[in-house]
């Protein structure tokens, strides 16, 4: 049994996905003493590939399938800093799949006292990577995508979700 075929067979991860605990790296601090905001994304994004294991679209389906997802948007939020030491965990609600897209919304929590610090907002494209194109998932992988954001349905959703950038009206 191949790795990509076994991820169909694990259960539905929980509502919402909660990752693994990261640390701060030293050289993510920028020189405002606080979590530079691109590194915000990296674990965000270190996120998102703990989650794609659960969907079964990790490295293995890369390989196996000649198939993979990429960012199409992203709307991040900084809510909060996170200095070096404090321990972090993102919680990733899968909002909606269709046949090739995936929306996705995520919290990135203070890990022992769970103040949000960040949240970012995507939305992913599944990719055939031989033809560089937008393709339609595989049935099994459809399917479970689908299962887990059915299952999120009782989950209250989180603030922020499509918020969009304005300046203010000046009245």
């Amino acid at each position: 049994m191949t790795s990509v075929t076994a991820a169909k067979d694990i259960a539905l991860p929980p509502a919402p996905f909660l990752s693994s605990v990261m640390q701060i790296d030293p050289q993510w601090i920028d020189y405002n003493g606080h979590l530079n905001m691109a590194y915000y994304n990296v674990m965000f994004d270190r996120a998102i590939d703990e989650m794609w294991l659960q969907i079964g679209i990790g490295p293995a389906y890369m390989k196996e399938r000649h198939c993979s997802t990429f960012t199409a948007e992203c709307h991040v939020r900084y809510l909060r800093e996170i200095h070096l030491g404090d321990p972090v965990q993102v919680s990733v609600y899968l909002l909606g799949a269709d046949e090739k897209r995936l929306h996705t919304f995520e919290e990135l929590r203070h890990a022992t006292e769970g103040w949000v610090s960040a949240t970012s907002e995507n939305l992913t494209l599944h990719i055939d990577m031989q033809a560089r194109k937008v393709a339609p998932f595989p049935p099994d992988i459809r399917a479970r995508a689908q299962a887990i954001v059915d299952s999120y349905a009782g989950v209250p959703r989180p603030e922020g979700i499509g918020r969009n950038i304005a300046m203010p009206s000046v009245k």
